[in-house]
């Protein structure tokens, strides 16, 4: 689950633990404010908390007053204007404005709904959840794109929760090694394929998802969905080919393999003689990664970090 999943699901803990719990959620940001819009803290009857709205700067404040409408049965919309001075203390340059929405689970957002968020979360199913800020009424949406945010003229608040991002690597070499931990500081589950068992150490991979099968049999298994990119490091025909055809096949957003320009020319020949169309292999990024002129195993991690990143953030 993303972080918010997580939140959700946490919420739903304490809720079924016959804990009074609330849902706070950044609803609009204005200047620099430190938590994107759909950034989730949950706040219990006695004040424990999990999550983030401001990055430190108004958390006590929201606690207090998520208690406040746990108490009194009723959501509230939260404005708070972060300081320079406040806002500096958490690393940042400058402050800005917030609007947070509280929802006692329960007495306004109804339990069954929660549940269907968490439910959507653990299957990877993108929702949005949308509530009429005027009515009062709430709902879940099925969601293709879009992003959080006040809608209607101030009428309306959509939170769009997506899947997390995943990303698949093929072949447990040292570059993996190095791009696993870039992966997961950048808000990716990594997932690493190896047919051999022999490379698939928790030593090496320390709290990673190893798979020990062959990659097709492996990413065959796997919902390959618009949230994931696949990475193939092997520098093996009979591993990374019959990956990458499953890969651009597939809706994931990215895909890219290892190996220099004219392994890359022999290996776009081989997947077009397999039966792959030209747009099929065009979809793949080799070699892989952007042109930085790396050679070790860290320097050629960041260069696929980075060419994900801008595929992710600018297609």
């Amino acid at each position: 689950m993303t972080q918010t999943g997580e939140l959700y699901a946490q919420a739903l803990v304490w809720v079924d633990a016959g804990r009074a719990v609330a849902i706070a959620t950044v609803i609009e940001t204005w200047g620099s404010a430190p938590r994107p819009v759909g950034s989730v803290m949950i706040v219990d009857a006695t004040g424990a908390m999990a999550g983030s709205v401001s990055g430190g700067c108004v958390e006590a404040a929201v606690v207090v007053a998520a208690q406040d409408a746990i108490a009194a049965g009723r959501s509230v919309v939260l404005s708070y204007g972060v300081t320079d001075e406040d806002a500096f203390a958490v690393g940042l340059a400058c402050g800005g404005q917030i609007r947070v929405l509280v929802e006692p689970v329960g007495a306004v957002m109804p339990v069954d709904l929660l549940r269907q968020i968490v439910v959507a979360a653990e299957a990877r199913r993108p929702v949005a959840y949308e509530v009429d800020l005027t009515r009062g009424t709430r709902r879940l949406l099925g969601v293709q794109a879009g992003r959080s945010g006040v809608l209607d003229e101030g009428r309306k608040f959509l939170n769009v929760l997506r899947p997390p991002l995943r990303m698949v690597i093929v072949g447990a070499v040292h570059i993996a090694q190095a791009l696993v931990p870039m992966a997961r500081a950048c808000g990716y589950l990594p997932i690493v394929v190896v047919p051999r068992s022999a490379f698939a150490s928790v030593d090496r991979f320390p709290q990673t998802e190893l798979v020990v099968d062959w990659p097709d049999a492996a990413l065959a298994q796997m919902e390959l969905d618009g949230h994931t990119a696949v990475v193939t490091l092997t520098h093996d025909p009979k591993l990374d080919d019959p990956a990458l055809m499953a890969a651009v096949t597939s809706d994931v957003f990215y895909v890219g393999a290892l190996g220099s320009t004219r392994t890359h020319a022999a290996r776009v020949a081989r997947l077009q003689a397999a039966g792959l169309s030209d747009a099929q292999v065009a979809r793949i990024h080799g070699p892989v990664g952007l042109s930085l002129g790396g050679r070790d195993p860290a320097e050629i991690a960041v260069s696929i970090m980075a060419q994900i990143t801008q595929v992710l953030r600018q297609s």
